[in-house]
């Protein structure tokens, strides 16, 4: 096999990603990623998978491997290592390797020093792990994850560089081996797993996302257990913690209803519709406020609709030419598309949401509590 010249793939991605005086950039630079992905899955437009190997296409290899996108290895439980050329899963993907610069941006905020103790909770293709290995050493790094195939995978791909950081199988949320000053999470969970936070030394500091949101949470451990911090003025998004090889379905009936029901209210609103899981900052307030809410978006030439669903059995509808200001259908106990409206125009007349830059407070059982002038918001389990 003829080797792969990876190295100014590597230089490149570092200089992308990192500062030109960040301790980060060398690590970044010394670790071939494309050993991490041999084989990984690429999304067509019309949501179907297809498999990709990397010794079959070198180049295609190196641009998905040193590129400017997280790269997928496992859709629906299926990793792309155990896949055979015609498979086509359908679901959600449920590992990937990170974007390299969403995996720098976590590390920065984690302020890790030499000799510090690190704890990485989502091994996935191991780049997080393999990174913060090369900078501080390898008998300062452990990663978890409870998928046993990335462990193993991932321990033998970084063992191949050289690299031999401590692994363990298990659910993130149950109780972790050992304790650390610093704990980096790519997987996001909501509200904080009580076994972070005893992990965590007294005075080390979480990182962190909160699930279904864009929020990345900071904390320092406090003397009873909890933990003080902030949302960052940043924002990153990662799969949520599983406690299986898929995630549970999404509420396929209440998508049914939302999708062909009349509604018990009918009535045109004021914001056009729009997909708003990409407007980070209304999308993470709605999740906050409204807990368990789900999310789908359709754009067909001239029609974009919007679909929102609850498990309390809310669902809504908003239908509209273009921009032009929708028909919203909507039922059940709760009126989503109102309070939907009510945070938009709440960001429309303050200019903003209280949300990047708020004080968080995190209680030793996990429960967080968000406060930024008068406002304050509680996230605990949905």
């Amino acid at each position: 096999m003829t080797r792969i010249q990876w190295e100014g793939w590597a230089a490149d991605l570092a200089a992308q990603s990192t500062d030109p005086d960040s301790r980060w950039r060398n690590p970044v630079a010394s670790v071939p990623r494309h050993e991490l992905v041999p084989r990984w899955w690429e999304q067509a437009k019309d949501g179907t998978w297809t498999l990709r190997i990397g010794e079959d296409d070198p180049d295609r290899w190196l641009t998905a491997a040193y590129g400017k996108e997280s790269v997928v290895t496992s859709v629906a439980g299926l990793h792309a290592d155990h896949a055979k050329p015609d498979d086509q899963p359908t679901g959600s993907p449920t590992s990937s390797a990170t974007l390299t610069p969403l995996v720098i941006k976590m590390l920065r905020h984690g302020r890790i020093n030499a000799g510090h103790d690190v704890l990485d909770i989502g091994t996935g293709a191991g780049g997080l792990t393999a990174i913060t290995a090369r900078r501080l050493g390898s008998q300062h790094v452990t990663s978890v994850d409870i998928d046993p195939y990335l462990v193993e995978a991932a321990k033998d791909r970084l063992a191949g560089m050289g690299l031999e950081p401590t692994f363990h199988t298990q659910d993130a949320t149950d109780p972790l081996p050992g304790d650390y000053d610093r704990i980096i999470a790519t997987v996001s969970a909501r509200p904080v797993p009580v076994s972070w936070l005893r992990a965590l030394r007294r005075g080390g500091r979480l990182v962190t996302t909160i699930a279904d949101t864009a929020l990345i949470l900071t904390a320092w451990k406090d003397p009873d257990g909890g933990a003080t911090g902030v949302i960052e003025r940043d924002w990153a998004g990662f799969m949520v913690t599983r406690n299986g090889p898929t995630y549970p379905p999404a509420s396929n009936s209440l998508f049914t209803a939302a999708r062909e029901g009349e509604g018990e209210e009918v009535k045109t609103f004021r914001y056009p519709v729009a997909d708003i899981r990409n407007n980070w900052e209304i999308w993470s307030m709605f999740t906050i406020t409204t807990p368990g809410i789900e999310i789908d978006f359709e754009e067909r030439p001239g029609k974009r609709t919007a679909y929102l669903v609850h498990p309390d059995g809310s669902w809504a509808r908003a239908e509209a030419e273009h921009y032009e200001p929708p028909i919203v259908h909507q039922s059940g106990p709760r009126r989503l598309w109102t309070d939907l409206e009510r945070i938009r125009n709440w960001r429309e007349v303050e200019g903003g949401l209280p949300l990047f830059g708020c004080n968080a407070k995190v209680d030793p059982d996990g429960v967080i509590h968000l406060s930024r002038g008068r406002w304050s918001a509680t996230i605990d389990r949905p």
